[in-house]
């Protein structure tokens, strides 16, 4: 939570309210994996840190993640975890992709590991483009990404795409099932999220949970 268009911004009270929220409307008496999505740098960090550290307490959340936060704040988080004996979070939710690697790999995975967080990428696709439909500004125009997208429709971005289709081709696989696959093999990522619009698409996520690749083409990727 965070950005809760009743509940906005990070306070004890607005944390502990959209909890209950959510847990009546899922209908549920505890939230598995509860999130802290945004940061909230008009709220002391304690404030949050206790709030979902009551919600840990009272039975009514059984972990907890962060999401959008910088590597220093969230090494804030853990250390207010750690003085005030609280639950450290378990969860990482970061923008990471094959072609959206920073701040990531240099700043919040080094944390990721010294702490043992699971690491739940979002935009594993990167809103699209690691599928590899996205090529010229033609095939973009109109698309519902298109904004997202366009960004990554430059020569560092299609030699990715291209690398990536190399790959798929090698294995008789779509390059958004390699793309995911290259995420699962990083050091630290317990599942990638991505996204499916049509029912269409979901074979070549699922896809991805089988698909192995070898040195020589995580080092394609890579290099690319």
């Amino acid at each position: 939570m965070s950005q809760h268009p009743e509940y906005p911004g990070l306070s004890g009270a607005n944390v502990v309210a959209a909890a209950e929220a959510s847990l009546k409307r899922l209908g549920t008496d505890r939230i598995d994996l509860y999130y802290a999505h945004f940061d909230d740098e008009q709220t002391p960090l304690e404030e949050t840190v206790r709030a979902f550290a009551d919600l840990v307490t009272d039975g009514k959340v059984r972990y907890v993640g962060v999401s959008n936060y910088s590597a220093a704040r969230v090494e804030k988080w853990v250390q207010i975890a750690d003085q005030n004996g609280f639950a450290r979070p378990v969860a990482l939710q970061p923008h990471y992709n094959l072609v959206h690697r920073q701040p990531y790999e240099s700043e919040l995975a080094p944390l990721a590991e010294r702490w043992s967080l699971g690491v739940v990428p979002y935009f594993a696709l990167a809103s699209g483009f690691l599928t590899g439909k996205y090529r010229t500004h033609q095939d973009l125009a109109g698309a519902a990404r298109e904004q997202m997208a366009a960004g990554y429709l430059n020569e560092r971005g299609l030699a990715v795409v291209r690398a990536l289709t190399e790959v798929a081709d090698g294995h008789g696989v779509a390059p958004a099932t390699v793309a995911l696959a290259w995420l699962q093999r990083r050091p630290g990522v317990v599942a990638p999220i991505a996204s499916a619009r049509t029912p269409e698409q979901l074979p070549d996520l699922l896809a991805a949970a089988s698909l192995s690749l070898s040195d020589d083409e995580l080092t394609a990727l890579d290099a690319a």
